[in-house]
């Protein structure tokens, strides 16, 4: 199953570009990513079946396992792809919240996108390995 990261904003050269990079090429399936501007840009077609997580403050907040497991179903069910994607400053639309399959949070707080991408690409990476039973994550 293909992960595709969507993201508004561009990340450029930065330290939070770095940490993205560096989990993003742990994962040994497959992941794009795709940067969209601010408003408008078109968002690419999906691999299908596919399913859309759209990150969000108000979402269901997993843990780690449960996230794995998720993954795990969707790959184990034949999806070809699960996409992420990460707002700009003024969050999702009702009409993309409401087509998605999973509003995921991580926590009440708001966060930067920059700092989004980069807990995604690690949980990204830490749930992939927990499926493959490396022993990165340590849970307890």
């Amino acid at each position: 199953m293909r992960l595709h990261v969507i993201a508004r904003g561009k990340i450029a050269r930065s330290p939070e570009a770095d940490l993205v990079a560096r989990y993003l090429k742990r994962i040994t399936w497959p992941v794009v990513q795709t940067e969209l501007p601010d408003t408008g840009g078109t968002i690419p077609v999906p691999l299908t079946p596919a399913r859309e997580v759209l990150l969000d403050e108000r979402g269901e907040q997993l843990s780690s396992e449960e996230f794995a497991a998720l993954l795990g179903r969707w790959r184990d069910e034949g999806v070809r792809e699960a996409r992420f994607l990460i707002g700009a400053a003024d969050g999702h639309g009702d009409a993309l919240r409401a087509r998605a399959d999973l509003l995921l949070g991580f926590g009440p707080m708001t966060w930067p996108h920059l700092l989004v991408r980069a807990m995604l690409a690690e949980q990204l990476w830490r749930a992939t390995s927990i499926l493959a039973g490396h022993p990165y994550h340590r849970s307890g």
